[in-house]
């Protein structure tokens, strides 16, 4: 029995030590014999905007919270109506905020004794996405006049499929700085680079800040346009590279 497991052990401990011959001795010389580079690069492309999200809100006040729904009702409509008749759809615009609660009306107060007038403040936010930058000021002209009292911020965004765009564009500059700075590193060793071992990629796209306006327009003000400016956003891209030599 001890003689027959001798004669099954020994081929198979030979054959783990020819194995063992064959596979360390490549694993150490790749190991040894392998020089990276690590090089980082940043790719940054500015371009204009082709959207832009504007805040508009409609906001009535009264003592009976019916009258004051009902009134913010009719001026919410008149205003979406106003803005489809200048050419925006459904698409275009849509609610983010409803909200009704009970405020403090100090400056009623006639004498210090007098009691404190409570009344409901209703307001119904709407959210308008242009694809036209340009006509920025004459929508929020249109939306004041036909009865929204707040502008609450203006946000110059860019759409999906330019951002897509303008990502690849800065990946693109990215490699090729990195890849750059690599080739002058390695000529300077007297090495030449044969291929990339590693990769990750980060960056990504930065809006300018919303512009908070809060913006009303009282009753019997002067009409005048409003100026928008779009400036511009930024797309940028970076890649960490680890180059073999």
């Amino acid at each position: 029995m001890i003689a027959m497991r001798k004669h099954i052990l020994t081929p198979l401990l030979a054959l783990i030590l020819v194995f063992s011959l064959i596979v360390l001795p490549v694993s150490a010389a790749t190991t040894s014999n392998e020089r990276v580079i690590h090089t980082q690069g940043t790719g940054t492309i500015t371009t204009t905007p082709d959207r832009v999200e504007i805040s508009v809100a409609v906001m009535t006040e009264h003592a009976d919270v019916k009258v004051a729904q009902q009134e913010n009702a009719v001026k919410m409509n008149t205003v979406m109506n106003a803005l489809k008749n200048a050419g925006l759809t459904s698409d275009d615009i849509k609610t983010t905020g409803y909200s009704i609660y009970q405020v403090t009306k100090d400056e009623e107060r006639i004498l210090p004794g007098d009691r404190k007038a409570q009344v409901y403040r209703v307001t119904n936010t709407l959210m308008i996405t242009l694809k036209d930058t340009t006509k920025a000021g004459d929508i929020i002209d249109i939306a004041i006049e036909s009865g929204a009292n707040n502008v609450n911020y203006i946000s110059f965004t860019l759409s999906e499929e330019k951002q897509e765009s303008l990502r690849a564009e800065a990946l693109k500059e990215a490699v090729t700085q990195s890849r750059g700075d690599a080739d002058v590193v390695a000529a300077s060793l007297g090495l030449s680079v044969r291929d990339v071992k590693e990769v990750s990629i980060g960056g990504g796209y930065y809006p300018p800040s919303p512009r908070y306006d809060s913006m009303m327009m009282a009753a019997g003000m002067e009409k005048a346009a409003t100026p928008i400016e779009a400036g511009e956003v930024t797309v940028t891209a970076t890649v960490s590279i680890t180059y073999i030599c």
